[in-house]
């Protein structure tokens, strides 16, 4: 892979929907290890809430986290940088009215704390999410990177972005 000058922070549903889709371990193992590539070119990078979530699958993702993949890929996004930039993005949550369900979603998964994480460091969020600016019963990433500057993508641009190539 080739650095085009950017960090990547990965969502969670990137590995996820990889891994249940189009790049299945047993599929494209190519992926999987440009994931570790890109780690160990510290140019890939996902949080430790996001790693709660993937310990939660039990599943043959799970298993890769615990035994392939280093734990320091996951930073920590519990630092007082970090808290200090997802504190305006939980007001301005609170401020556009969502109901307190979505509130305390966005308080505890790892959404918010990744949009935070990019913002802190520097990285470009990778996700699936998309911008919906309609929306009322969930707080969509993509709009909270939006209204926060944070530069973000899908796991399609980052692979092209990196010059990645499965052979």
């Amino acid at each position: 892979m080739r650095n085009d000058g950017q960090t990547y922070l990965l969502d969670a549903n990137v590995l996820i929907t990889a891994h249940r889709t189009y790049y299945s371990f047993d599929l494209c193992p190519g992926f999987w290890a440009a994931i570790i590539h890109g780690f160990n070119d510290g140019i890939l990078f996902s949080t430790e809430r996001v790693r709660k979530e993937l310990l939660c699958g039990k599943d043959v993702l799970t298993t890769w986290v615990t035994e392939k993949l280093p734990k320091q890929f996951f930073i920590d996004d519990s630092s007082s940088d970090v808290i200090k930039a997802f504190t305006p993005m939980m007001a301005w949550v609170v401020g556009r009215k969502f109901p307190a369900a979505a509130q305390a979603k966005f308080a505890r998964d790892a959404d918010g704390w990744l949009v935070a994480a990019a913002k802190t460091k520097g990285f470009r969020l990778v996700t699936h999410e998309t911008r919906k600016p309609d929306a009322k019963a969930v707080v969509p990433l993509a709009n909270v990177c939006d209204e926060f500057s944070v530069s973000y993508c899908n796991t399609f641009a980052m692979l092209k972005s990196l010059g990645a190539e499965f052979r």
